[in-house]
């Protein structure tokens, strides 16, 4: 259920439980993907269970686009996060920055083929 818009969820906080189901991964990704991408969860109950906020669920989100749809490795993800990759995203059309990753995995797909 990756595919969700950000603006659809209604609640202040979710759990890790729920993000993880959001995004069909495992809560253990969430809690890695916090500490390789140095994510800041504000707010955690007395347990110390961590809640998500939405504002937070989207830079996961951002997370999980890249690496997980677009293919990129956790290091290739920072740099784009961080603005030092060689592709622009604020000033590249969301088009070619699509056909050139379907492009890429076309490839791959064709030298698996042969």
């Amino acid at each position: 259920m990756a595919n969700f818009e950000i603006s659809a969820l209604t609640k202040l906080y979710y759990s890790i439980g729920e993000v993880a189901k959001i995004l069909n991964v495992n809560a253990s990704l969430l809690r890695f993907w916090e500490k390789e991408f140095d994510i800041q969860i504000a707010k955690k109950n007395k347990k110390g269970n961590r809640l998500y906020s939405v504002k937070e669920i989207a830079v996961i989100r951002t997370i999980y686009d890249f690496v997980k749809l677009q293919g990129y490795t956790i290091e290739g993800a920072k740099r784009v996060i961080k603005g030092n990759h060689p592709i622009q995203l604020k000033g590249t059309d969301k088009n070619e920055i699509i056909i050139e990753q379907l492009e890429k995995i076309k490839q791959k797909l064709q030298q698996l083929k042969s």
